[in-house]
């Protein structure tokens, strides 16, 4: 795996043109020109990178990030953040890639102190995979690619005080931007973010009516989320979209269902059903029960005596 430490390193590994920044670049597509590829390649670095790309190609281009692998199509926006490790492979018959779009560098050291190096992982989308990428309508595009200039422009003019609170004001107006279109994204795509949630209900009940919980307890958010092949950031931002609840308080709802329907329907003692329900203490299931219900596990059960 190749690992880049600095903006300078992956341009001249990539043949890129000479940044205006050591610490920052922003690059029109159209205008790199692009090696062969001819073994899959995996990537990591130390740096922020934003990619809002469209690819025209006459040969398979996939891009995997983590378990997922991603089709290149129009107008798409993805987040990279460092350390995230990415893998590039083309077809060893591709002649030429033809994209278009723009990429942003960014290193962390060039925000450091500043208002956004407080902020910038609150970004749930520097989690999905690229899979999970935005896509974007014509005017989303355009909107950003005016950013985008704005960044290029104040980059290629001479450095002055002002340079990079200004860039900063811009990266922070894309990543707020972007996140206003995530949200957008998850509401228009209701028929596709909907099976999801029917996927995960499906999941959670054969997960509760097996020997799941007494041989391994609880599912964890990640372990649901792989099931699934959905990022656990991009599958908690969904649901909260959708439900209010994220992933974590879809299974506990779940779990304590479950406690319910035995409390009322069956002879265990509570002791027996904490055990079921994957609880090596009891002490531990009557919190949480009453957390979520405002009754004990006792109380529940005598409504129904």
């Amino acid at each position: 795996m190749k690992h880049f430490k600095t903006i300078s390193e992956f341009s001249q590994f990539r043949q890129l043109p000479k940044a205006d920044h050591p610490l920052i670049n922003v690059l029109k597509l159209e205008s790199v020109e692009t090696t062969s590829i001819v073994e899959p390649s995996f990537w990591s670095c130390d740096f922020y990178c934003i990619g809002l790309k469209r690819v025209a190609n006459t040969q398979e281009v996939k891009l995997q990030y983590g378990q997922q692998t991603y089709d290149y199509d129009d107008g798409i926006l993805s987040f990279i953040s460092p350390n995230q490790v990415l893998r590039l492979s083309i077809d060893k018959k591709a002649v030429q890639l033809k994209q278009s779009g723009w990429m942003l560098l960014i290193h962390p050291d060039f925000i450091w102190n500043t208002s956004l190096a407080k902020t910038i992982k609150q970004y749930d989308f520097w989690d999905y995979t690229v899979t999970e990428a935005l896509f974007l309508s014509e005017k989303e595009e355009a909107l950003l690619v005016e950013i985008i200039k704005n960044i290029q422009q104040e980059c290629r003019s001479n450095i002055d005080k002002f340079s990079k609170s200004i860039i900063v004001s811009h990266l922070e107006t894309l990543l707020n931007y972007a996140d206003r279109f995530y949200n957008r994204q998850f509401i228009t795509r209701e028929k596709a973010n909907h099976q999801v949630l029917q996927r995960l209900e499906e999941l959670l009940d054969n997960y509760f009516n097996s020997d799941n919980l007494i041989n391994k307890g609880l599912p964890t958010v990640t372990e649901v989320a792989q099931m699934l092949n959905l990022s656990p950031k991009y599958l908690s931002t969904l649901l909260k979209v959708l439900t209010g609840q994220n992933t974590q308080q879809h299974i506990h709802e779940k779990l304590i269902a479950k406690a319910k329907e035995k409390l009322s329907t069956t002879e265990l003692s509570i002791s027996e059903i904490a055990y079921s329900l994957g609880f090596e203490h009891l002490q531990s299931f009557s919190k949480m029960f009453k957390t979520k219900t405002q009754l004990s596990p006792l109380q529940f059960r005598q409504k129904f005596n």
